[in-house]
């Protein structure tokens, strides 16, 4: 795949998204980078607490994405749409894999991509896990992800390209509000924002389920 190439499928979306996230692409510095930030951080009492913050910062950033490729309005739709998608779940992925960068997780390892991506799926994780064959109630350790055959960790990376395409063809169909300019960029900052949230929450329950996730 190209470098800047939009992703045309599934396959193609998810090798983007990871390529982009784990390596970083500017102005986004890579998910190692991030998760540096705050692990050398001692301010924190554990890592919980530099998820939280993560988090917290990730969304404000994911509100400032959304609401600018939304300002654009019904002229620019053909471009902000995709742009706004990719904007979003590469802001997403990146806070992800920097949360399993934290938890110790290996970034270069497929499996952990893997479930990196899934966390986009959001509060319907365990949905698409048991689609796939494994129960992600509990979240993963690295050793349970070893345990894992590749035969559902294939169907778990299927399950999540197929949710992120199906999640874009419904975005684009409910994208008629952004047709209003300034009402567009609200709209979609307050959307990707609160998705944003949703998506570290579900990270921190999978790669540190040692308490529940605290950020709201």
């Amino acid at each position: 795949m190209k470098s800047g190439s939009a992703p045309k499928d599934a396959a193609s979306l998810m090798e983007w998204l990871m390529d982009k996230s784990v390596n970083g692409t500017a102005p986004l510095s890579s998910a190692e980078d991030l998760a540096q930030e705050y692990l050398i951080d001692e301010s924190y009492a554990d890592d919980g607490e530099r998820i939280d913050a993560l988090i917290q910062w990730e969304t404000t950033k994911n509100f400032t994405a959304g609401f600018i490729t939304g300002l654009g309005g019904i002229l620019t739709m053909p471009v902000s749409v995709p742009a706004d998608m990719l904007a979003s779940w590469l802001i997403q992925a990146r806070m992800s894999a920097a949360i399993a960068r934290i938890c110790g997780f290996d970034l270069s390892s497929d499996r952990v991509q893997t479930f990196i991506l899934a966390c986009l799926a959001g509060d319907a994780v365990k949905d698409v896990g048991k689609a796939a064959g494994i129960d992600l109630t509990q979240g993963v350790t690295k050793t349970m992800m070893k345990k894992v055959s590749a035969e559902v960790v294939e169907e778990l990376h299927e399950q999540v390209g197929k949710r992120l395409m199906t999640a874009a063809a419904k975005k684009g169909a409910t994208s008629l509000a952004r047709g209003i300019p300034l009402l567009g960029g609200v709209v979609g900052g307050v959307f990707d924002a609160t998705a944003c949230n949703v998506v570290g929450r579900t990270a921190k329950a999978l790669f540190y389920p040692r308490r529940k996730s605290r950020a709201a």
